[in-house]
């Protein structure tokens, strides 16, 4: 009898233990699984850049270039009128703009519609100042913060803390409150022009000045007077620009990126005359 009892609570327990194994044995499997689900790295799309070709083939977007906004007198020169803005005719336009259902839009998505088709609003227009006027942050900034808008601050370092030029303080407030700041050489010299240490001068050293004024990236730059060569082109890539602005000349084939188009706004025009030149100057314009 004692050797059936025995027998039969060895059984009992084999039993019991199989069980807890069994039990334990899933659990494990369970956690394995939960950890392998938890640490599997999530799925990446590679975007994919466009080539010169389908560069040129997006629409263009209408980008202005102002210089001066300040009143002047009639017997002013050609030159004054011409890259002179009145303050009442730039708050007319960027009220104009505004009506039309015109938005502002910045470099970094200017390059983000080219090179990756990401989307822009509708009607986008791109706001540009050159030179680095002190009105330009006084008027221009406080005109287009009226009709929600932001633009681009080309900046000539050799000026800045000038009187009647753009501070440090400025430069810092106008990208602090969203606008974009960008390169317009140290001194406003000719690119077609440059030889030896004039790329590090005017390319290089302008940007670190600015990266530290503002605490961001400097990608963008504009050329003085509009004018480049094919020369040029490899300097600013070196130097860490993502893309070059020009005037209302016909782009590169091969860059499409270093010679996107502008348009000068002219102190002589009324603001329908402006609207209009936009539209011819940007025919294909999204």
């Amino acid at each position: 009898m004692k050797k059936w009892l025995f027998l039969g609570t060895f059984g009992l327990f084999l039993a019991f233990s199989c069980q807890e194994k069994k039990s334990t044995t899933t659990e494990k499997k369970v956690d394995t699984t939960a950890k392998k689900i938890i640490t599997a790295p999530k799925e990446q799309t590679q975007l994919i850049a466009n080539d010169a070709t389908a560069i040129l083939a997006r629409k263009e977007v209408p980008i202005l270039c102002y210089h001066n906004i300040k009143d002047f007198a009639a017997s002013a020169g050609e030159m004054t009128k011409t890259y002179t803005v009145k303050p009442a005719l730039f708050a007319e336009q960027m009220k104009a703009l505004s009506d039309a259902g015109y938005h502002s839009i910045l470099p970094d998505q200017l390059y983000d519609y080219l090179v990756y088709n990401k989307a822009l609003p509708e009607k986008p227009v791109m706001i540009t100042f050159d030179d680095t006027r002190g009105e330009q942050y006084s008027i221009g900034a406080a005109e287009m913060k009226k009709n929600n808008f932001k633009g681009v601050f080309f900046v000539m370092t050799v000026s800045i803390n000038r009187p009647n030029y753009l501070s440090k303080e400025d430069i810092k407030a106008l990208s602090d409150s969203g606008h974009s700041i960008a390169a317009h050489t140290w001194d406003h010299h000719m690119v077609t022009k440059y030889a030896g240490e004039d790329w590090n001068t005017q390319l290089v050293k302008p940007k670190a000045k600015l990266e530290e004024i503002i605490g961001k990236p400097i990608n963008y730059f504009a050329y003085p007077f509009g004018l480049w060569n094919k020369e040029a082109i490899p300097e600013i890539k070196k130097s860490g620009y993502k893309m070059a602005f020009i005037l209302s000349t016909k782009r590169d084939s091969i860059e499409p990126l270093f010679t996107i188009r502008r348009m000068i706004v002219s102190g002589t025009w009324s603001t329908p005359r402006m609207m209009e030149a936009m539209d011819a100057t940007f025919k294909n314009a999204k």
